[in-house]
């Protein structure tokens, strides 16, 4: 884990105080910012997700899925978890905390738009932070590829269904074609021109040069576009922040317990089905962690007018690392509790 993962909450909260002084201060910047739409999607944020979004999706190869059928079962850990338990649960543990017991703190309209930015990070299993877990629970980093590679392929037909099915049962009106066209948008396009870029180098230039030559090249513009994205975002919401400081505490209880509870029964499965510590830490690390760049990307598209969908969700990266840490020394502590060989 580099410094800028390792430190990734404190990040956040020095980001977090840039932008709400920017909006407070100068608050004409992110007035103007918000001018520039497309589809009810922010144009400045759009490009700086992309941004987010291009190198992580270069890290994943498609072609490792012909190796799908080698000791499945831990992908169908991951699939179950990821799409079957995760987003549901999810939905059913926000719903508990914004409606009923924080009913009295929180207005049922942001209860609403909390539970909307929750949906949309249940829905968005993790991609990029997977490889740092795995790492440091000495995961298999080949099969974690494939972990990874499928999630991704079933993020493009699941998404957009799960999420406006859950809104729906909650009463938000869902505007499909925007939730169709931002999967498009922030996920299909980058993940087929990485694709397309991994495909090109590699044939051209070998893969040696594509992971330890080409793929670096991007770590210092992701870290940028992460951290001018989040700035900009608590600009956009810094009135919100400030009016209700304590909705941050609030948002990343039932996020927290989300966090645990799935790494838990899919760290139990994985045990049941006796497989290797290094195929069941990552299938873990996968459901618990959140696809975060995605979920703030939709959230801006879907609810431009509601500030609180994307403070959700960004309160989600704000949790993220420090509970995902404790979850890599719980991982690590626990070894001895998986097969030493791989079971077919």
């Amino acid at each position: 884990m580099n410094f800028f993962e390792k430190y990734l909450t404190l990040f956040v909260l020095v980001c977090m105080a840039i932008g709400v002084a920017i909006g407070y201060y100068f608050g004409f910047i992110p007035d103007f910012l918000n001018k520039f739409e497309v589809a009810n999607i922010n144009i400045p944020i759009g490009i700086l997700i992309w941004v987010m979004i291009y190198p992580m999706m270069l890290k994943i190869d498609f072609t490792s899925i012909k190796n799908v059928g080698k000791n499945p079962k831990g992908l169908y850990i991951t699939w179950i978890i990821n799409w079957l338990i995760k987003p549901f649960t999810m939905f059913g543990i926000a719903y508990l905390f914004f409606y009923m017991i924080f009913k009295s703190i929180i207005p049922s309209d942001l209860a609403q738009d909390y539970l909307a930015g929750a949906v949309l990070l249940g829905a968005a299993p993790c991609t990029a932070m997977v490889f740092v877990w795995s790492g440091l629970t000495k995961g298999n980093p080949a099969y974690t590829l494939v972990q990874v590679a499928t999630n991704d392929l079933i993020i493009l037909v699941l998404f957009a269904p799960i999420v406006g099915l859950l809104l729906g049962v909650s009463g938000i009106t869902v505007p499909w074609m925007t939730l169709f066209f931002s999967v498009f948008l922030f996920v299909v396009i980058p993940l087929s021109s990485a694709s397309l870029t991994r495909h090109y180098l590699v044939k051209r230039k070998g893969l040696d040069y594509f992971e330890k030559t080409f793929i670096p090249k991007f770590n210092g513009i992701t870290i940028s576009g992460l951290l001018l994205t989040l700035v900009l975002i608590f600009s956009l919401q810094s009135q919100l922040i400030l009016s209700d400081p304590l909705h941050i505490i609030l948002i990343s209880v039932p996020l927290v317990i989300q966090t645990v509870l799935i790494f838990g029964i899919a760290y139990y499965g994985a045990k049941k089905l006796k497989l290797t510590h290094d195929i069941a830490s990552p299938a873990a690390m996968i459901g618990a962690s959140n696809f975060f760049e995605l979920s703030v990307a939709v959230a801006i598209a879907l609810f431009p007018t509601h500030p609180g969908v994307a403070l959700a969700t960004i309160v989600g990266v704000l949790v993220e690392v420090p509970v995902m840490l404790i979850l890599v020394k719980f991982s690590n502590k626990t070894k001895h509790w998986f097969a030493k060989e791989i079971v077919q």
